[in-house]
């Protein structure tokens, strides 16, 4: 049996090998292990993309290049010897490129009426950042699929907390935020545009961006700024504000010259009113290009819902860029 001595020297031994070990830590010493940092968290979005390459099949993907990052496409070229165009598909906050509503239907019927078709997959919004953007929708405005969720890593985030807690309101902290718009922004027209180089080696034209929800706010805002010439022709479905960003979309959208279909679901008081603002916008301008086409959401019948917005679609493609799609 150890002595009680004995018990008591093996308890100091340890304690002062317990207190080395601290003060390495706390002044650096060589032999001290340093905590493992936390890697950054995937966006949601890359989250989703990756699950749609298990999904799909190679030949539907396409894997294109924004500046320094690389994201998913889906592709599906026209089952037409001779295409009408390219159909480039913007989902909205937090839908994939293979939406069930709008972007995966329109995506995989264009093709049957001689249309190509490129969906895209955007990043992850940033509208929960720092409690909220400025002009946001109000609660229950946005339906679920397209809740804003944080798309920067723990330890950014913790960053802007800390930042949060020194800095006043109004100065830094809103400079930090802006350039958080604008740096998003910047990705998000990059990938439209990377969208559209690969429109162009298709050698098939005319290129129509359609915009589903909050895509249609950064399709229209692609073309106002970046005034493409491959691009001139512009479609909104269920057409949202990207919340906290300026200007507003109906300001976007009026650019003389450009054909608009604005399609939204009349029974739908939200888009009602927010369609209507369009209306009376391109009004006041007289704009030529400009139509709007009201569908009936049919909640108990998606599919039919869906096809009758793909029949809606092929019919303005066909009338306004004067290319019949044959009928299926």
């Amino acid at each position: 049996m150890t002595s009680r001595p004995a018990c008591l020297a093996l308890c100091l031994l340890l304690l002062g090998v317990h207190a080395h070990a601290e003060e390495q830590v706390e002044s650096g010493a060589p032999d001290a292990k340093p905590i493992a940092e936390r890697s950054p968290l995937p966006e949601r979005s890359e989250l989703a993309a990756r699950a749609l390459a298990r999904q799909l099949g190679d030949a539907e993907q396409q894997r294109l290049q924004a500046g320094n990052e690389a994201f998913l496409a889906l592709w599906m070229p026209a089952n037409s010897g001779k295409p009408h165009g390219t159909v480039i598909l913007l989902p909205g906050d937090n839908q994939s490129a293979d939406w069930p509503r709008s972007v995966g239907p329109l995506r995989r019927k264009l093709p049957d009426s001689g249309w190509h078709s490129l969906s895209l997959s955007l990043p992850d919004p940033i509208g929960e950042l720092a409690g909220g953007l400025p002009g946001a929708p109000a609660d229950g405005a946005e339906p679920a699929p397209e809740a804003p969720v944080v798309a920067i890593s723990t330890e950014e985030l913790g960053s802007a907390e800390a930042a949060s807690e020194t800095t006043a309101p109004g100065s830094e902290s809103d400079a930090a935020l802006a350039e958080l718009r604008q740096a998003h922004s910047a990705r998000v027209l990059e990938r439209i545009a990377a969208g559209v180089a690969f429109a162009q080696q298709q050698q098939a034209k005319p290129i129509v961006l359609l915009g589903h929800g909050s895509g249609a706010y950064w399709a229209a805002r692609y073309l106002a700024e970046r005034k493409p010439d491959a691009v001139h022709n512009l479609l909104l479905v269920s057409a949202r504000p990207a919340a906290g960003f300026d200007p507003d979309l109906e300001q976007l959208i009026l650019e003389p010259g450009r054909a608009t279909g604005d399609f939204y679901y009349q029974d739908q008081p939200a888009e009602r009113d927010a369609a209507l603002k369009r209306l009376l916008a391109s009004e006041r301008l007289n704009h030529p290009g400009y139509t709007q086409i009201g569908l009936k959401a049919l909640p108990g019948n998606l599919q039919t819902e869906q096809e009758q917005l793909f029949r809606r679609i092929r019919g303005w493609l066909g009338k306004h860029l004067n290319r019949a799609a044959p009928a299926r």
